[in-house]
């Protein structure tokens, strides 16, 4: 047992290794204005997790927790002794409560959430209840992570404050009634639920902690009977000093008035867009958390840069990168499905900001784009992706772009780096195989078309021409590339997900990765990326190529769920959990180790198929809804039926521990949203359908 003075140095740097939470977040938010630079996520075991600041792909806290404890028999935390629930308080605000019930019958636990719209403030309204009539002690328990690395953080504990740093940032936690006992420690040898575990009394008042993984703990003055309110703020800032002032500053406004403020700015963000079209009444809450989840993911320090998800799935929270990325970094593509999401919901204004990030901020003096970047811009993986090239063409058609200085500078340099690289990609969107992808040529052929209708209205005939003669010989060859008419699956043509050659009747092989087949014959791989080839409108729906190929990868990839039908991305995936529900890590060949679980987006993408075909898509629409939690939130996957499914926890047609938001899952229920209102896909490019399909709309 560690024996400690008030205010001596915390013993047992630097702690245990830092590890960031699971990705499966129930609630995610943010005040809409750009001047509070923090957002907030919330664990699906109750607690807050990851909280960004000063930018949305800098997580700067792991999470901040609660104990319980009579002092006498126990010391129980949040997240395993409880029952938990999560509320949309308001459902035209990202506003969240957390309601965590004692299995016990001791006591409740209810946390509401807001950041300050004018300070870097985390505001939360606690209330704990006794609901055994007997006292308790309740202590927050508080993990710094500054700047993206929970291994350099240095702690004090003075005045009923928690004070953090690094070299880069500073958090402060204050609250009111203040605290009655401050501890900071090092994880796992002198932090305070490791003191509380021992006796259940919070011994330890450790002064400071210095660089290491810090937690900071402290008791708060409520006992769930008479005291049973407490407002805490968690401030940030470049120092300390700035910090503090932060924090003191909203809880002297107090929760309730910044939680006005907060609620206001959604319901103006709200109020200036069209409602939601009469295709998502049933699921109207998840439509408006939806386009709020969209407009939150953008950074307010770098304008247009939104991130693909704020979390951390599997191992890319574990370790596999430090400091961490992955999810919270900008994709092309995946901005490319947040602009049109936006597009279609009304926000123009949020869709010409991600095409400016797009064009001036990352791409390349080559024309091309980084396979994904920093919310700065600078690139952090280094594949490259030819539909990342092609789909930024598209967006600025939609747009409207025309103008001289875009088209020069940005869409003539995309359009000609496509011609000279294409069709066949290092990488597809599944950004783990490389060759002749049909859902990548479909972005190529439509980005060299959209950019020949810009280049005309530039007076550039020549690439113009150049453009549309290699995007007609594209879409020609498609199927030749793409289309076996002798593979195992079916005794008719299907598109496969690619081919290694180009030659889709060879039994060429691969490795598929994520502990997949090593040698897989590529006659006997399919994924329904196909379908790009109609949604951008370069071939037509009724094609007999892509209306067989739909039989074979219902038969290989769908799978029925009580919320409705999703789709796995490709024969042997395996970027899921393995079958006992454990995290998905890096695998070799040939184990099977881990499976790729099914997408609420892909039932969105056959909802927009559908409408081409003249097809109802509302029971798709509403399948993706059913994915989401109890906090509206999308997810990336979907537990399908093989193990675990079915287990307790483990529910089919229900989000897995993937990245939960997944930005791209909203938008894509946003935009199939609009596009059974308008009876087609709404950001089909109409230039090219015209051309391909001799469908033309205005």
């Amino acid at each position: 047992m560690l024996l400690a003075c008030a205010g001596s140095p915390a013993p047992g740097r630097p702690g245990a290794p830092a590890l960031w939470t699971p990705a499966n977040k129930v609630g995610f938010g943010t005040a809409r204005g750009e001047s509070s630079r923090v957002w907030y996520t919330l664990g699906a075991s109750g607690e807050l997790t990851e909280v960004y600041y000063p930018t949305l792909g800098t997580p700067s806290v792991r999470d901040l927790r609660f104990v319980v404890s009579d002092g006498r028999t126990f010391a129980e935390a949040e997240q395993d002794a409880t029952e938990h629930r999560v509320e949309l308080v308001d459902p035209r605000s990202l506003t969240f409560r957390q309601v965590n019930t004692a299995r016990s019958g001791r006591y409740r636990l209810t946390k509401t959430y807001v950041t300050d719209p004018d300070k870097d403030v985390l505001l939360i309204d606690v209330r704990f209840e006794s609901l055994s009539g007997e006292p308790y002690a309740l202590h927050v328990v508080y993990d710094p992570s500054l700047s993206n690395d929970g291994m350099d953080d240095s702690g004090t504990s003075h005045d009923g404050e928690l004070f953090a740093s690094d070299a880069k940032a500073a958090s402060v936690l204050v609250a009111r009634p203040g605290f009655t006992r401050t501890s900071s420690g090092f994880l796992g040898v002198s932090d305070g639920w490791t003191d509380l575990r021992d006796d259940y009394r919070l011994d330890w008042s450790f002064g400071s902690a210095s660089e290491g993984n810090v937690v900071q703990t402290a008791r708060v003055a409520v006992d769930g009977r008479a005291r049973q309110r407490v407002t805490l703020a968690l401030g940030f800032g470049p120092t300390v000093r700035e910090a503090h002032q932060a924090a003191r500053g909203s809880l002297a406004a107090g929760f309730q008035e910044v939680a006005r403020r907060y609620a206001e700015g959604w319901h103006s963000y709200l109020d200036a867009l069209p409602p939601a079209p009469a295709s998502a009444r049933p699921w109207r809450t998840t439509y408006g958390v939806s386009v709020m989840v969209l407009a939150a993911s953008e950074d307010k320090t770098f304008r247009g840069a939104f991130i693909a998800s704020p979390s951390m799935p599997w191992v890319w929270g574990t370790g596999l990168e430090r400091p961490s990325g992955a999810y919270h970094l900008v994709w092309s593509r995946d901005l490319y499905q947040i602009a049109t999401g936006l597009l279609a919901a009304g926000d123009r204004q949020g869709a010409e900001r991600a095409l400016d990030h797009l064009f001036q901020v990352q791409q390349k003096p080559d024309g091309s784009f980084p396979q994904n970047a920093e919310v700065d811009g600078t690139p952090h993986w280094t594949s490259l992706q030819l539909d990342e090239v092609a789909l930024p063409i598209v967006l600025a058609w939609q747009l409207g772009r025309a103008d001289a200085r875009t088209y020069t500078e940005h869409i003539r340099k995309a359009a000609d780096f496509l011609v000279a690289n294409g069709p066949v990609t290092p990488q597809e969107r599944w950004e783990n195989q490389g060759g002749y992808s049909p859902g990548t040529i479909a972005a190529e052929v439509a980005g060299l078309v959209c950019a020949a209708d810009l280049a005309r209205r530039n007076g550039d005939t020549a690439s113009a021409e150049r453009y549309e003669a290699t995007a007609d010989a594209w879409q020609r060859q498609v199927e030749g590339w793409t289309v076996t008419s002798n593979g195992p699956l079916a005794p008719h043509p299907y598109y496969l997900r690619l081919t290694k050659d180009g030659n889709p009747n060879a039994g060429t092989t691969y490795s598929i990765g994520d502990g997949g087949p090593s040698a897989m014959d590529q006659r006997r791989v399919v994924d329904p990326s196909f379908l790009e080839l109609v949604r951008l409108g370069v071939k037509p729906a009724d094609d007999p190529a892509i209306v067989r190929s739909l039989a074979v990868v219902d038969a290989r990839l769908r799978v029925e769920t009580p919320h409705g039908p999703f789709w796995h991305r490709f024969d042997f995936d395996g970027y899921g959990e393995t079958r006992e529900g454990g995290p998905w890590e890096i695998s070799e060949p040939d184990t099977g180790r881990t499976l790729g679980r099914a997408w609420p987006l892909f039932a969105g993408e056959r909802g927009e198929y559908a409408l081409t075909v003249g097809q109802p898509a509302e029971d798709f629409l509403a399948a993706m809804a059913r994915s989401g939690n109890d906090g509206f939130m999308l997810p990336e996957q979907v537990w399908d039926g093989r193990p675990p499914s079915g287990q307790p926890g483990f529910v089919p047609g229900e989000g897995t521990f993937s990245a939960t938001p997944l930005t791209w899952s909203h938008a894509q229920f946003v935009r199939l949203a609009w596009s059974i209102q308008a009876g087609h896909p709404v950001e089909q490019p109409a230039v090219v359908a015209c051309r391909y399909t001799r469908v033309c709309r205005r």
